[in-house]
């Protein structure tokens, strides 16, 4: 089905569920999560969640890592981390063991997001959850990058993506921190030595649906698109993929 033919059914869909004053992160966390679930990367934004669901706290470092990692963040009071674990590969998870996965403003974030995508839905039950926050590329810092290639996605995922790892630093170094030269050069170098956490694919609503549609078709996954809700107050597209 092309992209074309499933919008209007979305957007049918969702005006019949969610009145515009409701349209909000909680709505739908209240509409789609409960029971035992996880939140990876929720620093100091952690999703606010219905009664109904418990949820513990995964990243890649512990408190004192990430404010040595994001000194931007100093001032800011960050989540515990109830798990160490890198969230693209959920080593600590069992198949089958989650209620819901929250991953806001996460998935841009991964070198393989094909690969997290399908990671995700090994770890939760059938039934359960993923519940997405992505920026939309078109009203955020990333204004002026393209879009990532579906194919490009598929490469990493394929391939490993290592290939494109240092072409995604200086792309993010030249048009979001718009430098050159030997400034440049500098900087590139000194966050992929820290192994800084940029944003390395960037998506708009349009082609982070296509996306999702693509690699469900492609490998299979077994995920419904359950809700995909523009957010333009909070720069985002919110999605939910429901396991089947």
């Amino acid at each position: 089905m092309k992209f074309e033919e499933i919008i209007p059914g979305i957007k049918s869909c969702l005006s019949r569920m969610l009145p515009r004053r409701a349209w909000k992160a909680e709505f739908l966390a209240n509409e789609f999560l409960s029971g035992n679930g996880i939140e990876v990367g929720a620093l100091d934004k952690p999703l606010r969640v219905p009664r109904a669901a418990r949820v513990r706290y995964v990243d890649r470092m512990d408190v004192a890592g990430l404010r040595s990692q994001y000194p931007e963040l100093q001032g800011r009071a960050l989540i515990k981390v109830d798990v160490i674990d890198d969230g693209e590969r959920l080593k600590s998870f069992s198949d089958g063991s989650q209620d819901f996965i929250i991953a806001n403003h996460f998935i841009e974030h991964t070198q393989n997001p094909i690969g997290t995508i399908q990671r995700f839905m090994q770890v939760l039950k059938p039934g359960g959850c993923l519940y997405m926050a992505v920026p939309d590329q078109r009203w955020t810092f990333d204004r002026d990058r393209p879009v990532t290639p579906l194919e490009h996605l598929f490469r990493d995922y394929n391939e490993g993506p290592e290939w494109s790892r240092a072409a995604h630093y200086r792309e993010y170094c030249e048009k979001v921190a718009k430098l050159s030269g030997a400034d440049l050069e500098q900087r590139i170098g000194k966050l992929m030595q820290m192994d800084y956490s940029i944003h390395f694919h960037v998506w708009t609503q349009r082609e982070l649906l296509e996306m999702l549609l693509e690699i469900r078709r492609r490998l299979s996954l077994p995920y419904e698109l359950s809700a995909i809700v523009p957010n333009r107050k909070n720069l985002e597209t919110i999605c939910v993929l429901t396991r089947t």
